[in-house]
């Protein structure tokens, strides 16, 4: 599928997820197979690009693949301004988060908050889009609550507006993501406009990505919780969709030498006392994912410097192949 004048090399999307998609997890995940790895949100103010925290967002330096970089606010002139910097600063798709349940984000009426105001809406898109050269993509949920899931009339406005692609959360705001996504509604949307749809929601193997497309007709998917601590559900499934069958997940061995470049490039990324501190979330779903997560967690998260960090995991690692 295309985004404007951008190509796909497939029709899987790394979800922007804020605290994790930072650039070395995107760069991991297209290594295994994320056709498109979406940064985390940034926010409209521009009283808050200052922030170390934003700083570390807005770094594409060396980043590889398409640089999509989602923003996040209520103010129309706000969002453009938002969208002209960080195309300044790299973004080659500007992606516009209406699908954010977070209650920090809700709270200043934005994120899936705006769904319930669909002449906002409207102008938010239209700013943006008439602000950049560069192709806007916008996140959604199917609505507001189960009773009010306006995601259809959205989804219009956002064509109409000239938005590019259209990637759909399968829950209302008010679900958050408890319970199981629903598929309908994306179908109803990819029935009703004619730019890309991508269906997002509890995409975590292979079975479920294929189900998934057939059952929205959706152009591609999106996966946010289901690639951490298992970037390679990208390769396996486009394997899966490609021949049938989901081969094995890595070696020990292999995810061990992923694990540590993984971990050594936030150490780069972030510098040593940051980058210790961001590693520990990803070493607990790496470990999740391997069952390994008894004693050595606790462990590991005790070690404060990144040196030891990585000097930890090796011989984790090894000991882990030599037990197997």
């Amino acid at each position: 599928m295309q985004i404007g004048n951008y190509k796909l090399s497939n029709p899987l999307v790394l979800a922007p997820m804020a605290g994790v998609t930072d650039r070395p997890f995107r760069q991991i995940c297209r290594q295994y197979g994320a056709g498109l790895a979406v940064g985390e949100m940034l926010s409209s103010n521009p009283k808050l690009w200052a922030t170390e925290k934003s700083k570390f967002r807005m770094d594409h330096t060396g980043d590889t693949g398409i640089r999509s970089v989602q923003i996040a606010g209520c103010d129309p002139d706000l969002m453009a301004a938002a969208a002209q910097h960080n195309v300044s600063t790299g973004a080659q798709i500007i992606d516009i988060n209406m699908g954010c349940p977070a209650k920090k984000v809700n709270k200043k009426l934005a994120g899936s908050a705006l769904l319930q105001d669909p002449v906002l809406v409207e102008k938010i898109l239209q700013a943006v889009v008439n602000a950049v050269d560069v192709p806007v993509s916008l996140k959604i949920r199917t609505g507001w609550d189960p009773e009010n899931r306006n995601g259809v009339q959205i989804a219009k406005i956002a064509e109409q507006a000239g938005i590019q692609a259209l990637t759909v959360h399968g829950r209302t705001r008010a679900c958050l993501f408890k319970g199981e996504a629903e598929f309908e509604t994306i179908q109803q949307i990819k029935q009703s406009i004619s730019i890309p749809v991508i269906a997002n929601g509890d995409i975590c193997s292979p079975e479920r990505a294929k189900q998934v497309l057939n059952l929205t007709g959706a152009d591609a998917i999106m996966i946010g919780r289901g690639a951490q601590g298992r970037p390679w559900l990208f390769n396996q499934i486009n394997h899966y969709l490609e021949h049938g069958e989901v081969p094995e997940r890595p070696s020990i061995r292999e995810i061990g030498d992923l694990v540590i470049r993984h971990i050594d490039a936030m150490h780069q990324f972030y510098g040593n006392e940051k980058g210790y501190r961001m590693a520990r979330k990803h070493v607990a779903w790496y470990l999740k994912e391997l069952n390994a997560m008894d004693g050595y967690r606790k462990e590991f998260n005790a070690i404060v410097d990144a040196t030891e960090q990585l000097d930890s995991l090796n011989l984790f690692f090894e000991n882990l192949v030599n037990n197997n």
